[in-house]
């Protein structure tokens, strides 16, 4: 079923390619600008939809979260070989357009943190945590009866 997740992400970097060189025309810069980054997003956002709308059966879902985990490397690898340098010297776009994506970015996150918070969940969770924290810091005790051992919840 890893067959589905290679099929999903060559959608995906295609249609995110695309976008790319749009943009690259729009920007009148002779490159594709951000359509590897594009394509992740549309890989992560497609990963979640279908699970949403139960298109993911598990095998199906096991190739895609495979290949959604590979992809992070292959763009760190295509990122590397960038040439920072040349872009830099091109002009101030680059500089603009870069602070304009790491503040998008940011705004993203604390969007999405925002509406993916479930309170009743955390309120459920946050004794697990709190022992969690403290069995990172070296504090927790084993018989601690403030934080029992969390008993397994069935699904």
């Amino acid at each position: 079923m890893t067959v589905f997740g290679v099929a999903l992400l060559a959608v995906c970097t295609l249609i995110g390619v695309f976008i790319g060189d749009l943009f690259g025309v729009a920007l009148h810069v002779k490159a594709n600008v951000g359509g590897v980054g594009i394509a992740m997003m549309l890989l992560i956002a497609a990963r979640v939809w279908l699970t949403r709308h139960g298109g993911l059966p598990p095998g199906i879902k096991l190739g895609v979260e495979f290949w959604a985990t590979m992809y992070i490397p292959i763009v760190v690898a295509m990122a590397a070989q960038q040439n920072v340098v040349a872009a830099v010297r091109g002009g101030p776009i680059v500089v603009i357009a870069a602070v304009a994506t790491v503040a998008l970015c940011f705004a993203a996150v604390a969007l999405i943190g925002r509406l993916g918070r479930d309170r009743k969940h955390e309120a459920e969770v946050e004794g697990e945590l709190e022992r969690g924290g403290k069995v990172i810091a070296g504090a927790f005790q084993p018989g601690d009866p403030e934080h029992p051992t969390a008993t397994p919840k069935e699904v």
